[in-house]
């Protein structure tokens, strides 16, 4: 029996210190599980460098010269460069601006929340003067980035692509026995951003996404004023080849160019 004793006490040990240790590691490298930035990849379209708080962020610019304007913010790995191309061809009378973010492609510096939401508005404000209406986009991680646009400056319309209500709740169904809310640095609220919304939105989900849960999409969308919102599902696609499916930019272009 005493053996037993110390057996059990030997794996209730263990147990604690690997549950420890996997918090800590959530702790220290909780960006590594955010951010995966991409290297620098040369485009043909033009260019702009934006400073900002000592950081160079990198931005490309599509179709220039149009009286409106749209911003898109990408996924946590998808490279600005490499959707230049695509995106133009689909949006050929706006003007289309993507910023790469702190850290990817030829921007410098680190990703956080606090700084891709300044490089964001700072972003805003240098181009609003040579456009009459400006539209924002953002795709999964972006449509954090998105809303705070949208949430702190005149935007004509948002359009939010496998979006969620913020980070701590995506992270809280992936590790559930775990305070992630207390641990996460970067919260990406966007629920709580809503009510300082006043753009039309348009939310695109996935059928099959398995990385953004549709609870926590659901979520987000119940804090819209339904008349204020549209949602569409496309169907038989998933978190990163929704874009794939040619109804996406049908939708997305009629969305942005109507009005």
């Amino acid at each position: 029996m005493p053996n037993l004793k110390r057996l059990l006490r030997s794996i209730s040990i263990a147990l604690l210190l690997g549950y420890v240790g996997m918090g800590l590691f959530l702790a220290i490298f909780q960006r590594d599980f955010i951010y995966f930035p991409t290297p620098k990849t040369e485009t043909t379209h033009a260019t702009m460098t934006l400073q900002n708080e000592n950081e160079s962020i990198n931005i490309i610019i599509l179709n220039k010269g149009y009286e409106n304007a749209i911003l898109y913010f990408g996924g946590n790995a998808e490279s600005m460069a490499a959707s230049a191309d695509y995106i133009a061809q689909q949006f050929p009378t706006f003007t289309i601006y993507l910023m790469d973010y702190r850290g990817y492609g030829a921007s410098t510096g680190e990703a956080t929340e606090v700084g891709l939401f300044s490089d964001a508005l700072k972003l805003y404000d240098t181009i609003k003067p040579n456009h009459n209406r400006i539209s924002v986009g953002g795709r999964s991680l972006g449509s954090g980035v998105a809303v705070h646009v949208a949430s702190k400056r005149e935007v004509s319309k948002l359009a939010l692509i496998t979006p969620f209500d913020s980070i701590v709740s995506v992270a809280e169904e992936r590790y559930p026995y775990y305070p992630v809310s207390f641990i996460l640095e970067d919260r990406y609220d966007s629920k709580s951003k809503v009510k300082d919304i006043q753009a039309s939105t348009f939310i695109v989900m996935a059928e099959h996404d398995n990385v953004i849960s549709e609870a926590r999409t659901q979520a987000l969308i119940g804090a819209f004023n339904p008349e204020q919102l549209k949602v569409k599902v496309i169907k038989d696609r998933g978190h990163g080849d929704i874009s794939s499916d040619a109804v996406y930019y049908k939708i997305m272009q009629d969305f942005i160019g109507e009005g």
